[in-house]
């Protein structure tokens, strides 16, 4: 299948936007489903499988992207490979160009202590702009009650910085209601979501939660930085 122009996926957008004003997630991935049947991604942070396996539901061996920046923690490789093994989906291991260890010689070692966003453009952002090429449309996982930050995020939209349609179908969910899915379905879940680690970035920048603090407090501790660059 040809890729859509910009502007046919932009009208695309506003047209999911109007249709899927009130939707339910599961109504919105059906919308999904239905206009990017063989052009879609899911990208999934490994926290739970939950979004990875409601798209799956409606597209079965869809893929799924996850960024692998060499600095994650072991219980979310455990996690992926558990989604990869036990969903019904294509995992796709997205890797940054240079591994760590060059990284580290070009730039300086612990980079991510020192400039944490040219960290995150390099082993986040610049890797799923390059995977997500050729995709008309990917999913994510990003809810409105992770910080006041993301509490205007919109279901649907047009990305200007991937060049693609965005689908948030979990937006309006809460972390306990994704968790209590997962659990009902025995889907993965990460352990560190029980061990006080609401947002699960790379080791080396996200702490533990204090209790009254918001969801993603403990992301790069120490910096005014509340977002890696994927979603902001």
């Amino acid at each position: 299948m040809t890729r859509r122009s910009d502007a046919e996926l932009r009208e695309l957008a506003a047209q999911g936007a109007r249709d899927l004003e009130g939707a339910t997630a599961t109504e919105a991935i059906a919308w999904v489903a239905r206009h990017f049947p063989t052009t879609l991604a899911v990208t999934c942070s490994m926290a739970d499988g939950t979004l990875p396996s409601m798209v799956a539901e409606a597209l079965p061996g869809v893929d799924v992207l996850f960024i692998d920046t060499g600095y994650h923690f072991t219980d979310t490789l455990v996690t992926r490979d558990m989604a990869a093994a036990d969903l019904n989906v294509n995992l796709v291991t997205v890797k940054p160009v240079l591994t760590v260890a060059q990284q580290d010689a070009a730039y300086g070692e612990r980079l991510w202590q020192r400039d944490p966003s040219a960290c995150c453009r390099m082993r986040k952002v610049e890797p799923l702009r390059a995977a997500l090429r050729g995709y008309e449309a990917w999913v994510t996982g990003v809810r409105r009650d992770e910080t006041p930050s993301r509490a205007s995020t919109p279901m649907i939209s047009w990305d200007e910085k991937f060049g693609l349609v965005k689908v948030n179908p979990l937006v309006d969910w809460s972390f306990d209601e994704t968790l209590a899915y997962a659990s009902a379905r025995g889907l993965p879940v990460n352990l560190l979501l029980s061990d006080g680690y609401p947002s699960i970035g790379c080791q080396p920048c996200t702490r533990r939660v204090a209790e009254g603090e918001d969801a993603r407090a403990g992301r790069w501790a120490g910096f005014a930085k509340t977002e890696c660059g994927l979603h902001a």
